[in-house]
């Protein structure tokens, strides 16, 4: 399921105001990106060999990241609270489209974590960037606190 809510930020619902609440081509509407496709490392192999690399994340509610909570095996094992979530928030991985934790269960542990580090990512904002200063310089710059991908420095 393919989903984009229209929204407006907190100056434009001023200016349509300000114009008396019509609605003018000066007024623009932003899109809110709540689907993420992303490239597994590895890729899923399904019963048939097949690999699947290719998928789509969806942002996640408070609902996906409450319900896991409830789930046996999560308070058994508190590790498998990601497989639960990931397994929530993410809706296709190649032509498989019925993904359940038994999926993500399967998937190689470098596409575990690069799942998790791409759902951190989206969900925080669309990105894990800080401003910083350099202590020394008083240079300003951004920094990726989440690092890059394996194998990256």
């Amino acid at each position: 399921m393919r989903r984009s809510v229209q929204f407006q930020s907190p100056d434009q619902v001023e200016a349509g105001a300000a114009a008396g609440g019509r609605a003018g081509s000066a007024r623009q509407q932003e899109t809110l990106r709540t689907e993420f496709g992303f490239e597994l490392p590895r890729g899923y192999v399904d019963e048939s060999g097949t690999v699947h690399r290719t998928g789509v994340m969806r942002l996640a509610t408070a609902r996906d990241e409450l319900v896991p909570l409830r789930d046996d095996r999560v308070r058994e094992n508190s590790a498998y609270l990601s497989v639960v979530l990931i397994s929530r928030v993410v809706t296709r991985i190649g032509t498989v489209e019925d993904i359940h934790p038994g999926v993500i269960e399967d998937l190689f542990a470098s596409d575990l974590a690069f799942l998790q580090d791409f759902y951190r990512r989206i969900n925080a904002e669309g990105h894990t960037r800080a401003a910083v200063t350099c202590p020394s310089c008083d240079e300003e710059f951004a920094v990726n606190l989440a690092g890059g991908r394996l194998g990256e420095s």
